[in-house]
C-alpha cells in the first residue's frame, strides 16, 4: 500500500469499518471499533482506514496481514 496524504476523518474511518465489517472476524471489527474515539490521533486513524479499504477484494493472505497489523495497532 502506498503513502496517502490525505488525512481521514473518524468518521470515515468509522463508515469505512462498517463497509468492512460483513468480511472481518467479529472480534477483530469489536477491537478497531473500540479504539476508534475522539482521541484517536490522525495517524492512526490513517493507517487503520487504509487496512480497511478494500479489505472486501483482499485475497486470504493478505487479510490475514491486515488483521495483524490492525490487530496490532489497537492493542
Amino acid at each position: 500500500m502506498g503513502k496517502c496524504t490525505i488525512d481521514h476523518t473518524l468518521e470515515d474511518v468509522k463508515q469505512k469499518l462498517v463497509d468492512q465489517a460483513a468480511f472481518m472476524p467479529k472480534n477483530l471489527v469489536r477491537e478497531v471499533e473500540g479504539s476508534l474515539t475522539e482521541k484517536a490521533d490522525q495517524e492512526f486513524l490513517n493507517e487503520v482506514f487504509h487496512l480497511l479499504k478494500k479489505y472486501d477484494l483482499a485475497d486470504e493472505t493478505e487479510r490475514e496481514e491486515r488483521n495483524e497489523k490492525l490487530n496490532d495497532l489497537v492493542k
